[in-house]
Parts: structure tokens; sequence; C-alpha cells
């Protein structure tokens, strides 16, 4: 079957996905990306890292302010497509969806039914999952919920942050994307619904990250973990903030109470959790810029 695809993406976990469709061949008719804007101290125009690359290839960018626009809806008929391919994208209206002969697939950055929703990362790793994947689904009414194509697995080892596993998993959903259109043109795809219990993955909120000290120290590190570097755990001593980065759990017993410092203000910072004590690697103080506790407190105490 001749796949004409549009291709759907926004940040640089897209580009992946984009660029090897494109070393492999593919028709690629256009590229829709979200519209640039100002970012930086002198509020400079940004594309896109999508628009990036399909300017590179030479590949019209659409940008659409409102999905449901008709002007957008009729250039997107214009080409004519038989497949679109979502990644990391805003959600689509069914008119859009519902467009092309094939369908639309979007790529999704965990093992669905675990972690629908907007942060699927985060959460796996918060919820201490020893592994995760992506999953390539046909979109339908209820956001990642769709029957699924293909999925791909990979361990979350024990000092993995949201950034090294969200870079693991751009280069496995660029593979998996490959796979699934692979088996669309060739006709030898199937589509399964999805089995097992769904687990939500909600948007990221500043407040996620406030840490609360009652909690064991892995829950806590899992936490530092899967919001590192953004927009990261946080706790408040001595009326300042401070984020923390790194850290290394010690299950141990202790009668220190819940949240308490201890500290020689010389090489370590250690706070007491319900169940032992978390020792602080690598911190960001208030008003300061992001370093390791040793070298916080050669001219800083807690």
């Amino acid at each position: 079957m001749k796949l004409r695809i549009i291709y759907m993406g926004t940040p640089d976990f897209a580009v992946p996905s984009l660029e090897i469709l494109i070393e492999n061949g593919f028709d690629v008719a256009a590229v829709v990306t979200a519209p640039d804007k100002p970012a930086g101290r002198g509020l400079k125009i940004q594309y896109s890292a999508v628009k990036e690359a399909a300017l590179k290839h030479n590949i019209p960018v659409l940008q659409p302010e409102k999905l449901k626009d008709e002007r957008f809806i009729e250039e997107l008929i214009s080409y004519n497509a038989n497949l679109f391919i979502v990644v990391a994208f805003r959600m689509l209206p069914e008119i859009i969806w519902q467009m092309p002969s094939i369908g639309t697939f979007n790529l999704h950055g965990s093992l669905l039914p675990k972690y629908q929703g907007a942060a699927p990362i985060n959460w796996a790793i918060i919820n201490g999952e020893t592994e995760t994947g992506c999953t390539t689904f046909f979109l339908k009414h209820q956001i990642d919920t769709g029957d699924i194509i293909l999925q791909d697995k990979t361990p979350i080892l024990p000092d993995d942050t949201f950034e090294t596993v969200y870079n693991k998993l751009k280069v496995l959903g660029a593979d998996l994307v490959l796979k699934t259109v692979r088996m669309i043109e060739s006709e030898t795809y199937t589509s399964t619904p999805q089995k097992g219990q769904a687990i939500h993955a909600p948007k990221i909120y500043k407040e996620t990250g406030a840490i609360d000290w009652n909690n064991s120290c892995i829950a806590i590190n899992n936490l530092i973990r899967g919001l590192n570097p953004f927009p990261s755990a946080w706790f408040v001593h001595a009326e300042k903030t401070y984020k923390v980065f790194k850290a290394i759990p010690e299950v141990t017993q202790t009668n220190a109470a819940i949240g308490s410092i201890k500290s020689d203000n010389k090489t370590g910072i250690k706070v007491a959790c319900a169940d032992g004590w978390l020792s602080l690697i690598e911190i960001q103080a208030e008003g300061k810029k992001r370093m390791s506790v040793q070298d916080f407190l050669k001219g800083n105490k807690i």
C-alpha cells in the first residue's frame, strides 16, 4: 500500500520518529506543529524542534492556532494523506483524526493501558516501576485508549531519571514508529483492544514535587528521579526552598524526628524519612545554581 503521511508533533521527543521516516523514504507530505513562540530574554521567536527538522528536509509546515479552523482543515484535506502520525502533540478533534482513510496512530511513552495521560514517563518512575516502553495505537474518542498496534519495552534502572528515560524512549519510539509504518504499508498489521488495569498519568505541576518526609525514603527518591530535571522535587527549610536532583536512600531504624536534617556542614546533608534517611547528593538552593551538596557546603550552611 502506498502511504502518504502527515506527521504531527512539537518537542524534541518527536524528532527521531520524523527523521527515521524520512531516512527510510516514506512520503511525509506535511508536518503539523505548534505555532512559533517568543522565548528567552530577548523574546526571540523560536521554532519547535519538529519544525526545525521539517524545514531541514524541505517539508511543508502547518502551524494552526486552532485545530478546528476551517482553513487548516481544508489545507489538511488538500494533501490527500491516507495516514496521520501523532507524536507528542495536542489532543486532536475527531474531524481530524478520522480524516485519513487508514487512520491516525499515536506514539505514547508507556506500556498502555498503564500510564494513560500527559506525563507517563514521570509517573512510571515516581511509582517505582522497573520497566516502561512505548506503544503505537490508533486514536479514538477517549484519550490514550485506542487499539494497540505495537509495543516495545525498556528497563528503568535504579539511577534513571525522567531525563534519561525520556532520551531512551525517543530512540525506542522512533524504531517502533518505523516498524508500525512498515506493517501498515505491507498490510500486515493488526490492532488489539487494550487489556488490563489502566493507570492514569496526570499532568505534572510544581506542587507535585513537594517532598513529604513522612513517606519512605525509596518513595521520596523515586519522586526526585521522576521529576529530574523539571519541575524537580523540593522542600522548604528555614523559609528557603531547596530543589533536589539526586539523593541516596538509606533504609534504617532511626529515632530522629521525621523531616529533621543532619549535616556536618562540610561533606553531606541527610534528612530523616519514615523508614530511614535520605542523603542529598545534588541540590539547588533558592537563588543559587544547581550543584553538588559538597560544593554547596563549601560556602553555605543548612
